[in-house]
């Protein structure tokens, strides 16, 4: 199957959980590169604007700057800047392809494959790759590597993402739920351990839920009892989890039950300090999407565009000079 309802269809992320695809040979969402990249063909300032001549036609389908837009304020807040217009884009991109790659792992067995369109770009351009034509990477080309690592945990939640959320109904209730799910594509059986917490928005925790020993039969996927959570506060309250395997963190991720836009974000106070060929990141509070860039926005990391829980990450430097770091996060989007 190739399936674009989310992306041309103009349909929302979960919509892709409706599906369960033998095969997904084409499926993906656009994003904008790199500022950097987009300084190769832009004369003038003014050309730094979504909606301009230049940008308009460095864009692979016509039209579509403006259904990057209409994505863009389902999920965040109008950013006030262009810089944070390339940043929600690529935010964007790399939500939208992970509820899809997600989901078709969870239910491995029934979903036995999936092709991301696409890598690369022949050409400076807004399009579908998580590689632009400079090389630089995209959120979603370090998103790929989480979602489709060996061995991965995953959370399949109910909120208002996932139940299309009226706001003009005066009463709107919905389930809020988490489901959590590990995958398994080494050809030995895994074993892990599980874990999960409900915590406010200073990533203090709230309820711990604990660790359950897992054994995870090789090609597979394998869920966890589904967790109700009827009291959450949707605006202020968020669950991480974790998979653990031989004392170390080897998947990871978190899940908000509101739109992006509605959560009330504390300011993580970002951080840095590097190290011989490292730089460890630190937030005082839940920092979601934290992007790492440099002057030349070069960097090739081992990871970024994560999520930290109030603590500190520990991030490689695979390229590129760690010269002038800049931080930020979705509480930046605004």
């Amino acid at each position: 199957m190739h399936y674009w309802k989310v992306w041309h269809g103009n349909k929302p992320f979960s919509e892709y959980r409706k599906y369960f695809f033998r095969y997904a040979s084409e499926f993906g969402f656009q994003s904008l590169p790199s500022k950097k990249t987009i300084e190769t063909f832009t004369d003038d300032p003014k050309d730094m604007n979504i909606f301009s001549y230049i940008m308009e036609k460095h864009q692979r389908q016509y039209g579509a700057n403006g259904k990057i837009m209409n994505y863009m304020q389902q999920m965040y807040l109008y950013p006030a800047d262009f810089e944070n217009v390339i940043y929600a884009s690529q935010l964007l991109q790399a939500d939208a392809i992970r509820y899809g790659v997600e989901h078709f792992r969870r239910n491995r067995g029934r979903c036995m494959g999936a092709i991301v369109w696409q890598l690369n770009d022949c050409w400076p351009v807004i399009s579908w790759s998580s590689i632009d034509y400079c090389g630089r990477w995209k959120a979603l080309h370090y998103a790929e590597k989480r979602f489709f690592a060996p061995l991965m945990i995953s959370c399949q939640e109910e909120g208002m993402m996932t139940q299309e959320a009226d706001m003009n109904r005066e009463h709107f209730i919905f389930e809020k739920s988490i489901q959590l799910n590990v995958a398994n594509e080494t050809r030995e059986e895994q074993c892990v351990q599980v874990s999960w917490a409900l915590r406010n928005a200073k990533a203090d925790v709230l309820r711990d839920g604990g660790i359950t020993e897992l054994k995870v039969p090789a090609l597979s996927s394998v869920w966890l009892d589904k967790v109700l959570l009827p009291d959450i506060d949707i605006f202020s309250e968020y669950v991480s989890y974790e998979l653990r395997q031989d004392g170390k963190i080897i998947s990871e991720g978190t899940v908000i039950f509101s739109y992006p836009k509605y959560f009330r974000y504390e300011d993580p106070q970002l951080s840095y300090r590097v190290g011989k060929d490292e730089i460890i990141v630190s937030a005082d509070t839940y920092a979601k999407g934290v992007e790492i860039q440099n002057a030349a926005e070069d960097l090739v990391l081992s990871d970024n565009y994560f999520d930290i829980n109030g603590n500190e990450k520990h991030v490689k430097i695979i390229s590129g000079e760690a010269k002038e770091i800049r931080l930020k996060s979705v509480y930046d989007i605004r």
